[in-house]
């Protein structure tokens, strides 16, 4: 059945959690069954109008509505109440997620295309975030180990006007104004403005920062079966780079995070810094051929400039009186363009009694990247490293970011051809089934290789293909049980494209494989269970030494299993609640860490969030996140120690456009660590805070 309304859908999806922006953000031909969908129009990862009950595979949507409600900040917040994945720190200046025990920075998308910077991504123009796991290059090309986050923006509604503005303070005094403006510019067209400001502070002793973002996206019907969307977004942010604090020994155990100096920065607070300013156009067009055949051309152009230089702990010693720290240090520098063409037909048909829904798609990109990094040097030591007595705050003697150590500029193109079928082999019974064929050519000028015999040119072709295949049994409408394999890939560059070496271009791509079983059940009309039971391999990697990154160990591979279960939506008229339980055992082999723990992989990890509408103009929640112990890197050297953090709401409706909301988080003010990027950077949780919202519509 053919609806305008895809809030109402994704809300039903995502537990309906209420009051949201009062004009429902509309989308023409979004096929919905039983209220739970995903559509072509949406811009989503499957890039089939295909119900979310039929998809063989785990996933997570999170809605805009969802988002305001538990008062997310960031991609970490929003991914702490997912089942199967954890958050790593990104060395303070970057989104790094562990998706079933696989750890990147790249595998992000942005309204289906690829956005693999490294940057904190923000949230003030979104629609949903879509969470896929488990490997499937059939969609997104190489990467997506253990799976793709993407984030679809809001879109332009044609024929409606209407704003929406929200501020925020919280108990350290961080800030935040984000607006959304609605302008119906003609019969058959509309412009989006979405924008936002933020001034960042923490419980840390030297954190702060601003960001901004502008993003007009402008939307017209260029006739009955073509429509025209442009955007354009610019995001800027300057902030101080944290990396936590470092780890201390432990007798009989493994290495711990220290403590008590949960608000301690070791490092420079005037030379820790990371800046990014980022420009993304894009032009999509959208073409209906007729009832049963549709299309679309999307061509993206991003240009980003970041920045980051720091100091930080290299190890503790805890047992020198005073206590000691080793300090290191870089600065790094990046430039990126990205252009990317993708198309996409989607078809459906019938073979006798047997019908299909077929994609047929082909991507096109270009990436060229420029990176530096200067090691520091201190005077005193004349050399990367010094080390000091620990005090708080810390005495940092004179030092410089003046030693180059890398220089490399890199280009990659990759052409991909990709096509996967749908059959409906019989009112129960469904099959997917695909592949994707990816052509990659990196080339890599790395500068501090050349000599007289070598021009420090090195080069690697890939090409792969990789398959996709999915069986879905359907005993009842509201009820599916599937089975799927899929695979995917990583060139030897890296999911970065700067690694390649003299050593690394001899090296095939490494390869995952996904199998996975999994049943979906929506119980109700607005309330769903799913379940997904899983195996993961990864082939042959790479990891850096925790006591000298310089040195790189090669790693035979890894193996996750485990399981997932979520229930989302309306267990009454009154009370939705939200709630994940994941089991992940990853195992490492070879590479002397065979049979340890994969890194950052709780064993167990839950989340659970609960709304209750008392009246119609109040309504609370609360919520739970739980973490089990896991172990930094592969070596299991540092353990983070397991932690449970409760966190509340009170909303006020004042009137049908105005709210006022109290968001507390750490309600019982746990001394926790929630992530980590190395043995000797762990990050601190945040204690007991609130902050205080007021929304507004027009």
């Amino acid at each position: 059945m053919i609806k305008k309304s895809a809030l109402l859908a994704t809300t039903l999806l995502t537990a309906g959690l209420g009051f949201g922006t009062a004009h429902a953000q509309q989308n023409e031909d979004v096929v919905e069954v039983n209220g739970r969908y995903l559509s072509l129009d949406q811009l989503n990862s499957v890039k089939t109008p295909t119900p979310v009950i039929d998809v063989p595979q785990s996933l997570s949507i999170v809605t805009d509505v969802q988002i305001a409600d538990q008062g997310f900040a960031n991609l970490g917040d929003i991914l702490r109440y997912t089942p199967g994945l954890s958050i790593s720190q990104g060395e303070g200046h970057r989104d790094a997620i562990n998706i079933r025990g696989n750890q990147s920075t790249a595998d992000f998308f942005l309204n289906g295309v690829r956005d693999d910077v490294q940057y904190y991504r923000p949230l003030y123009n979104l629609e949903q975030v879509e969470i896929l796991r488990g490997s499937n290059a059939l969609l997104f090309g190489r990467g997506g180990g253990g799976g793709v986050i993407n984030r679809v923006t809001k879109s332009p509604i044609v024929g409606d006007t209407f704003s929406g503005v929200s501020a925020g303070i919280d108990t350290f005094g961080a800030w935040q104004l984000t607006g959304d403006t609605n302008l119906a510019t003609g019969d058959r067209s509309a412009l989006r403005l979405n924008a936002f400001v933020e001034d960042m502070a923490n419980h840390r002793d030297a954190f702060d920062g601003t960001r901004y973002g502008i993003n007009p996206t402008f939307r017209t019907e260029l006739g009955t079966d073509t429509t025209a969307t442009f955007f354009y977004e610019h995001l800027n942010d300057d902030r101080v780079v944290d990396r936590g604090v470092p780890s201390v020994n432990i007798a009989g155990a493994p290495n711990r995070p220290l403590e008590g100096h949960d608000e301690t920065f070791f490092g420079s607070p005037d030379a820790n810094n990371t800046t990014l300013e980022a420009h993304t156009f894009r032009v999509r067009l959208d073409h209906e051929f007729g009832d049963r055949l549709r299309g679309n051309v999307t061509v993206q152009h991003a240009d980003y400039d970041k920045a980051y230089q720091n100091l930080y702990a290299a190890s503790f010693d805890a047992v020198a009186t005073p206590n000691r720290v080793t300090l290191d240090g870089y600065r790094d520098i990046t430039a990126r363009t990205n252009t990317v063409i993708q198309a996409n037909l989607v078809g459906e048909f019938n073979t006798g009694a047997i019908s299909h829904t077929v994609l047929a798609g082909g991507e096109y990109g270009d990436q060229a990247t420029d990176n530096a990094r200067f090691d520091n040097l201190f005077a005193a030591s004349n050399d990367d490293q010094i080390t000091i007595d620990f005090s708080d705050l810390l005495v940092i003697p004179d030092f410089a970011f003046s030693t180059p150590v890398r220089d490399r500029s890199s280009e990659v193109r990759f052409t991909s051809l990709y096509l996967q079928d749908q059959i409906d082999l019989t009112d129960t019974l469904k099959l997917v089934v695909g592949a994707r064929f990816d052509r990659f050519d990196v080339e890599v000028l790395d500068l501090f290789a050349v000599t007289a015999t070598d021009n420090g040119r090195r080069g690697r072709v890939d090409e792969e293909v990789s398959p996709r295949f999915g069986l879905i049994y359907k005993p009842a409408d509201n009820m599916s049980f599937y089975a799927s394999y899929t695979e995917t890939f990583l060139p030897s560059a890296g999911d970065q494209f700067l690694t390649l070496s003299s050593t690394t271009e001899d090296i095939q791509p490494q390869v995952f494989e996904n199998r996975e079983i999994g049943a979906k059940w929506d119980i109700t009309d607005t309330l769903s269970f799913t379940a997904a039971l899983f195996r993961l391999e990864r082939g042959q990697f790479t990891t850096v030494d925790p006591d000298d990154p310089s040195i790189v160990t090669t790693v035979t591979g890894s193996t996750t299993e485990g399981f997932e279960l979520q229930l989302v939506g309306e267990v009454t008229d009154r009370w939705t609640v939200n709630a994940g339980y994941s089991h992940l055992d990853g195992t490492v082999d070879g590479g002397g860490f065979d049979g340890n723990a994969t890194r950052q992989t709780p064993a167990h990890m839950l989340s659970v969030w609960n709304r209750y509408q008392v009246s119609n103009q109040l309504g609370l929640a609360i919520g739970a996140t739980y973490q089990d112990a896991n172990f930094v890197h592969e070596d299991n050297s540092v353990e983070i120690p397991a932690y449970t953090r409760f966190d509340a709401a009170v909303y006020y409706d004042l009137d049908d456009a105005t709210r006022i909301q109290l968001n507390v988080e750490n309600l019982f003010d746990e001394n926790y660590f929630p992530d980590a990027h190395s043995n000797t950077n762990i990050s601190t949780g945040e204690p007991l805070n609130a902050r205080l919202t007021v929304r507004r519509d027009f």
